[in-house]
């Protein structure tokens, strides 16, 4: 580890995750996790931290990668009441540089640094990608987001979005029902409403009701029920959420070109990956008519390190207190 270590830290909507990095590379064995129900901020979180890893000497920096929109150092998360800021980061940490990033830019600025054995490839590329493609993360669990990469000569560049909360694609009278449904109850039918732990819920007791059942189930049992096989709605459910996830991420994928790979993020992503292909995600992607030959050049993957977000952290961090340029 470096002489002077910092800290990084992955704000979800649900857990945070904590680590010390040393330059550009996290300690594994530093990582903690904490229920956010449990803390009434950030600051809280990194306090326990402290006092149970212990604060390391002369901290050369904090990053920090937050679930929401960040705007000017200030971060609001998107499923959690707290506000994270450049101020309260440095005052909890004593950090002498401090970022605060969208997690999945930090996920992006992560992308090349990861073990080979963390990519669970999706699509394969048709072919070799071209030298500085550009990448886009799409992150799958509490909420739904994305974020292209772009390698340029003053640096990696990771834009921000918010598209989880664009329009649910309708291909069909199921879709406009679903989107009619979730308007109901929501004023407006976005990606992540059903795109999420929470919409993969909903959608579960939308699909149940519709053949005449109240079934309620958290998204644990629900993929619990999938790994069964045996229950119909279950099923329905996530062919049903597969299908979707396919379409948006080909839209995604028209949108930002992404010729040098898609990588599929998050809690929810990970326990999909094992039905992607029999649940007809490939066939969704590539959905697209007369440019669904086009859709077989991008290839795509899920990242099955659940602490990627802490790698990118580390990997901006460094590049920041050394000088490197990367742009967030």
């Amino acid at each position: 580890m470096s002489r002077n270590p910092s800290i990084v830290a992955d704000v979800g909507g649900t857990n945070t995750r904590v680590a010390i990095a040393g330059g550009a590379r996290i300690d594994r064995a530093s990582i903690r996790r904490y229920a956010n129900a449990d803390y009434s901020g950030l600051d809280a979180v990194l306090a326990a931290y402290l006092a149970e890893a212990g604060a390391p000497d002369n901290c050369a920096g904090a990053c920090v990668a937050v679930a929401g929109p960040v705007h000017n150092g200030v971060a609001a998360m998107t499923n959690l009441d707290w506000t994270i800021d450049r101020t309260s980061v440095t005052r909890a940490t004593g950090a002498v540089h401090v970022a605060v990033l969208n997690d999945l830019q930090a996920q992006g600025h992560g992308l090349g640094h990861l073990a080979e054995a963390s990519l669970r490839t999706v699509i394969s590329p048709a072919s070799t990608p071209p030298k500085g493609a550009a990448q886009l993360v799409i992150g799958v669990g509490t909420g739904f987001n994305a974020a292209p990469v772009h390698d340029t000569p003053a640096g990696r560049l990771v834009v921000a979005s918010e598209c989880g909360h664009v329009s649910l694609p309708v291909r069909s009278s199921t879709d406009l029902q679903l989107a009619q449904a979730v308007e109901k109850l929501h004023g407006f039918a976005g990606v992540e409403d059903i795109l999420s732990g929470r919409g993969l819920e909903q959608l579960h007791g939308w699909l149940a009701a519709e053949i005449g059942h109240q079934i309620d189930r958290k998204a644990a049992e629900i993929m619990a029920a999938i790994a069964a096989g045996d229950d119909e709605v279950a099923t329905k459910t996530g062919q049903t959420f597969v299908r979707l996830l396919g379409a948006v991420t080909g839209d995604l994928a028209l949108i930002h070109l992404p010729f040098g790979g898609i990588y599929l993020i998050g809690g929810v992503a990970r326990a999909f990956t094992p039905y992607l292909a029999s649940f007809g995600f490939a066939d969704a992607f590539r959905d697209k008519g007369r440019f669904s030959g086009f859709m077989r050049d991008f290839p795509v993957y899920v990242i099955e390190d659940d602490y990627a977000a802490l790698a990118g952290c580390a990997v901006y961090l460094q590049n920041q207190i050394s000088g490197h340029s990367s742009v967030s």
